[in-house]
């Protein structure tokens, strides 16, 4: 079905309007993972419920109870649900996204404030944090929205939208929801859904769109060890008692070689090694190491192989290191030993992996490796969260309405990816509602998400809106079964 000309010229038209309406999103700091900024979850939860209410979607937020944060108990953001239309003659897409964010400050290296969306008219990019994870694609579905309203136009299909604010925090509470709202059946907000579309990811590049059919899973974890009743001075004690800064980066230097394998026995172990006939279709990619190198800013590749490379991002599993709290990390001189210390690090899952048969690996291997110390301190792991790894069938007819969408707005055809990154919800709707999943990103592979300096490119947002439309359109075009 050919997307109506006055929809996508009036994408075009709007363009400054929808820019405007992103940067009003991205002055919220909705960063769940910091208890002072839960209250901006909750205003951006708000905000983007009008925005829906505004063009004629039925909206409701849904109270997912409480967890505790760094010892404190705190609500959970609402989830933004919504529908439109109830043609049943009409197919029946659900959008998933997240208005949360990471954190962002101006002195972790930003040029820009992150909280102020910034306008590069010479590059085109816009710079701020969210701007591409995920504030912008969901903006995105809105444009949508606003182009059908104010042009009277009725929606190819009927739409569901879940939009939550705990994403970057492991999703707390959305599960529960999920498979509890299922269980309503008929009177069900997700009743009648075909398929699920999600936003939430980039394209391999910076040239060729794509279409994200699999997701590593995560586990998240923290390993606190703890020794001395408060922090001490290095000059008096020093060399005379154990050092729970000195046995933490012992235990993380274990975790993970400098070429990124992963030292925990049995862990990389589970997954099959690929075939010739696999490692072909990462070799027919359009992808290169330049294009890591441009993304990462610099050339540190752990491999020259290209193939090796995708295979690292996307069907292995990869442990990362993320930090140590309780350290001293700033100007000056402080000699102190820390009385407590906590790391933290990651492990990006693919299956047959899932957090519950690599979460013994880890707890044992640390407890053990921390046994060998002989230390006096004492250590805790703990998993903070996690999520299934997730494999769809790219041969759907949801992905194929999205194939068709991608050439009729980019003129070529898109990248079949899986990705490295995590989206746990995914899994989550293929397993609860029994339908396909399809990931259509909207931003490119050099966005910058979860860094300094995130941004989403003017030519992506417009290009994007009319793309995710144009997607619709696809799915009108097919019967419903």
């Amino acid at each position: 079905m050919a997307t109506p000309l006055d929809f996508l010229d009036f994408v075009d038209t709007n363009k400054d309007r929808f820019i405007q309406r992103l940067a009003q999103a991205v002055e919220i700091p909705s960063v769940s993972g910091d208890p002072a900024h839960r209250h901006d979850v909750f205003r951006m939860a708000s905000f983007l419920e009008s925005q829906l209410k505004q063009y004629g979607v039925e909206t409701k937020l849904v109270d997912l109870g409480t967890h505790t944060m760094e010892g404190e108990s705190l609500k959970l953001p609402p989830a933004v649900l919504g529908r439109i239309g109830d043609d049943k003659s009409k197919k029946t897409i659900l959008i998933y996204g997240h208005f949360d964010v990471q954190p962002a400050q101006l002195s972790d290296g930003w040029d820009f404030p992150p909280f102020q969306l910034t306008r590069d008219e010479k590059t085109g990019r816009l710079y701020g944090r969210g701007s591409s994870d995920d504030k912008g694609p969901v903006l995105g579905w809105v444009n949508v929205l606003d182009a059908h309203h104010t042009l009277k136009k009725p929606l190819p299909v009927n739409i569901r939208f879940c939009f939550e604010g705990m994403e970057e925090t492991g999703s707390e509470g959305l599960d529960e929801f999920i498979l509890a709202e299922v269980k309503k059946g008929k009177d069900s907000w997700f009743d009648g859904v075909d398929a699920v579309c999600i936003s939430d990811n980039y394209w391999l590049n910076t040239r060729t769109p794509a279409l994200t059919y699999g997701l590593r899973g995560i586990s998240y974890y923290k390993v606190v060890v703890s020794g001395p009743a408060r922090d001490l001075h290095s000059g008096v004690f020093g060399r005379m008692v154990h050092e729970p800064m000195t046995d933490l980066i012992a235990l993380m230097s274990k975790l993970v070689d400098p070429k990124g394998n992963i030292l925990i026995p049995g862990v990389d172990e589970m997954v099959p090694p690929p075939d010739e006939e696999e490692r072909k279709l990462y070799r027919n990619l359009d992808y290169t190491l330049e294009d890591v190198e441009v993304s990462a800013g610099a050339k540190i590749t752990l491999s020259d192989d290209k193939a090796s490379i995708l295979m690292g991002r996307m069907r292995s599993p990869s442990l990362s290191l993320h930090g140590i709290e309780g350290a001293f990390y700033g100007a000056g001189g402080k000699t102190v030993i820390p009385a407590k210390v906590a790391g933290k690090f990651s492990i990006r899952l693919v299956p047959p992996q899932t957090p519950g048969n690599v979460d013994p690996l880890v707890i044992k291997y640390l407890q053990d490796e921390f046994a060998k110390l002989g230390s006096k301190n004492t250590i805790n792991v703990e998993n903070m969260h996690g999520g299934k790894p997730w494999v769809e069938d790219y041969k759907h007819w949801s992905y194929e309405a999205a194939h068709r969408a991608t050439e009729a707005v980019y003129n070529q055809a898109p990248d079949y990816t899986r990705e490295g990154g995590s989206i746990p919800v995914t899994l989550t709707f293929a397993e609860a509602l029994g339908v396909n999943v399809l990931l259509l990103p909207m931003g490119r592979g050099d966005d910058g998400a979860h860094s300094t300096n995130e941004k989403l490119d003017t030519s992506n947002f417009i290009q994007g809106t009319k793309l995710l439309g144009s997607y619709l359109y696809e799915v009108g075009a097919g019967k419903k079964a």
